[in-house]
């Protein structure tokens, strides 16, 4: 049943993935009026690593949204491959579990519902204005909408990042990325980083006796071999371990998810006063796994940096202030570290060098995953 339309609301988000539901649930726990537009009908898949890292699992116990009752997936290994098969393994330091978006993503609905806020599937948001002291956000129905704070919550790459003339969608991005289920004989507490040539595939369990496969290729070679089938097999499949989990698993898609220009440029956490969170405020390249875990803790703190400014404590100079400095704070190292490791993927040479720093140096191989991760909060 749709809600009834109030003149203006405390707090709209545009985006129902991770970041989205997670400023939905803290601000509507504490009573803010909030309205969540998402463009699809849960549940659906994303592209996404669906691993989460445990620097967020107490967060997220303590707030009533730890998904137990779907039953994660428990990782404690990484394993590292180069293009041509060689291997290396280590321990993850904190951990994590892995969970799909199919299921989170609802469960987090859900749970958004139940503490008041007001969902709406199916509706894509079409702009938005700041106009004197409120926004207007409109519907690609033309149906229109008012509130106090706008939070952006819309992935990677959107329309309304062309609208708001945002610098990093000026920039075409050679990137693809490609997921599918798969079911098989995997390692249920192992998350594997897998190179090919001009890109890498991870896989790591999720609920149930499902895994995810997901990876990032340059476009220019799907472009050249025209399917990503042609793709997988004259490509993907020249690493020894990515031959073997696609000749022996059992693929759930009748297809894949796929997401063109997955880019990893600088963004801005606020833009045209709308805050931004999750992959919409910047993103941590795939192979380092926590792109779920930056969402969740940039929620976190947003959250809070908006219960202040409703409240009445802050001005809306000092909300927008306060939360650019704590995303940079807490994530722009992070994210600029990714970039420069992703650096050692992708080729024959550099994977190699990458396994034989697992394998020969683990002071230097923990050092570099710490620079990656967070720490519990």
């Amino acid at each position: 049943m749709k809600p009834e339309k109030r003149d203006i609301y405390d707090v709209i988000i545009a985006g129902g993935g991770i970041g989205g539901l997670i400023n939905a649930n803290l601000l509507a726990s504490k009573g803010w009026q909030v309205m969540l537009f998402e463009k699809k009908s849960y549940p659906f898949h994303r592209v996404c690593g669906e691993y989460v890292s445990n620097e967020v699992a107490y967060f997220l116990k303590k707030i009533g949204c730890y998904p137990e009752e779907l039953y994660p997936a428990q990782i404690t290994r990484f394993q590292l491959t180069s293009t041509n098969g060689q291997s290396a393994e280590m321990p993850l330091d904190l951990g994590g579990f892995g969970i799909s978006r199919y299921s989170f993503d609802p469960f987090l609905a859900i749970q958004a519902s139940s503490r008041g806020a007001e969902i709406i599937e199916n509706a894509s948001v079409q702009h938005v204005q700041f106009i004197e002291d409120h926004f207007e956000v409109k519907l690609m129905n033309g149906a229109v909408y008012r509130s106090r704070v706008v939070i952006g919550a819309f992935g990677k790459r959107s329309n309304l990042d062309s609208f708001l003339n945002r610098r990093f969608f000026k920039k075409r991005s050679p990137y693809i990325g490609v997921k599918y289920h798969i079911k098989g004989d995997f390692e249920n507490n192992l998350i594997g980083l897998h190179n090919f040539h001009g890109g890498y595939c991870g896989i790591s369990k999720v609920e149930d006796d499902t895994f995810n496969l997901c990876y990032l290729s340059l476009r220019a070679p799907l472009k050249k071999l025209g399917t990503v089938r042609k793709l997988e097999e004259k490509i993907i499949m020249q690493n020894p371990f990515l031959n073997r989990i696609f000749n022996t698993a059992t693929f759930v898609f009748d297809k894949p998810v796929v997401i063109n220009e997955i880019s990893f440029a600088s963004k801005e956490p606020v833009s045209d006063h709308i805050l931004m969170s999750g992959d919409a405020a910047g993103m941590i390249t795939p192979l380092c796994g926590n792109g779920m875990a930056m969402a969740i803790h940039s929620a976190a703190i947003l959250s809070e940096q908006v219960h202040w400014f409703l409240s009445g404590k802050t001005n809306r100079n000092d909300l927008e202030y306060r939360y650019s400095l704590l995303w940079r704070k807490n994530f722009g190292f992070r994210v600029w570290a990714g970039r420069q490791i992703q650096k050692l993927f992708g080729t024959r040479v550099l994977s190699n060098l990458a396994v034989s720093l697992i394998k020969n140096s683990g002071l230097l191989s923990g050092w570099i995953m710490k620079q990656t991760h967070g720490k519990y909060f």
